[in-house]
């Protein structure tokens, strides 16, 4: 495993370190000849910003709705796809098949084909019943953005939990209905300390992912209206590719990847407690 290991820790050191020197630079692309050491102005700058602090948030509220839509939507489909219906070979294909769409071609879905206010489907369901067509993305951009992401993510959730669910013995559920449980008791305390462990590991995959969240903005939003859909990922872009910011970008790509390894240590530190009480029990 040695050369595997190797390469990776090259593969992810080397940009790393690449960046967090640029994070020390004044680098600016339009003037690639006026370049030295900056010391922590691009920090400076960058805590002092308050769009970065609007990406920041926006960042929290987006990870934070998605992994609850997802999650909730994920469970609740798991458990529907885990019974026996006539049909549910297509209708798990059909329920998996965002999944296996670009991010990109989910926002432009999205943008032109359902949230368009002219020709999108939901303002023709508004339309059919009355009612007013909505400007979602201007008027709710980042319900609009939360909505592609957990369209997107769900069938992933609904994959691993549904994996979890069929790793249940049968014999439990038999015994408790034996004993007179109800459904929700049957799914307080049998299925839901069962698929405790792959709760943690989708929350903890999809936070990762969603903390990266890049190309359903570009394709939407632009992180617009104002700063209102900017997340950090879209922060960085738009000081390296618009501003031509070197130094701050870099400094914004730091304080990411800390923000991101924040949420794995206390996802995996989680899970871990978690680990360890069920082997104790």
């Amino acid at each position: 495993m040695a050369p595997s290991v190797l390469f990776l820790l090259v593969w992810m050191i080397v940009p790393l370190a690449m960046t967090l020197y640029y994070s020390f630079q004044d680098y600016n692309l339009m003037m690639p000849d006026m370049r030295g050491f900056a010391g922590g102005l691009s920090y400076e700058l960058l805590f002092t910003d308050p769009v970065f602090w609007d990406a920041l948030l926006n960042t929290l509220l987006l990870v934070a709705t998605c992994l609850l839509v997802t999650v909730v939507a994920g469970l609740a489909l798991a458990l529907l796809f885990n019974r026996t219906f006539v049909g549910r070979g297509i209708a798990r294909t059909l329920a998996i098949s965002p999944f296996f769409v670009m991010p990109v071609v989910t926002g432009l879905i999205w943008k032109y084909m359902l949230l368009d206010p002219v020709y999108g489907l939901f303002s023709w369901v508004m339309r059919s019943v009355g009612l007013e067509p909505v400007q979602w993305l201007s008027s709710y951009p980042l319900l609009s953005v939360v909505m592609m992401i957990s369209w997107e993510w769900t069938p992933f959730a609904l994959l691993i939990l549904l994996t979890g669910l069929q790793s249940l013995p049968e014999d439990q559920l038999e015994a408790v209905r034996l004993d007179g449980a109800n459904r929700w008791q049957e799914f307080r305390h049998i299925v839901l300390p069962h698929l405790g462990q792959v709760l943690y590991v989708v929350i903890m995959l999809e936070s990762i992912f969603f903390l990266t969240s890049f190309a359903e903005i570009y394709a939407t939003t632009s992180g617009g209206p104002g700063t209102a859909t900017t997340n950090l990922p879209y922060y960085i872009y738009l000081g390296a590719f618009f501003q031509y910011d070197i130094g701050l970008s870099s400094a914004a790509a730091i304080g990411a990847v800390v923000l991101a390894n924040i949420f794995a240590i206390f996802l995996i530190r989680f899970v871990a407690g978690n680990l360890n009480a069920g082997s104790q029990r």
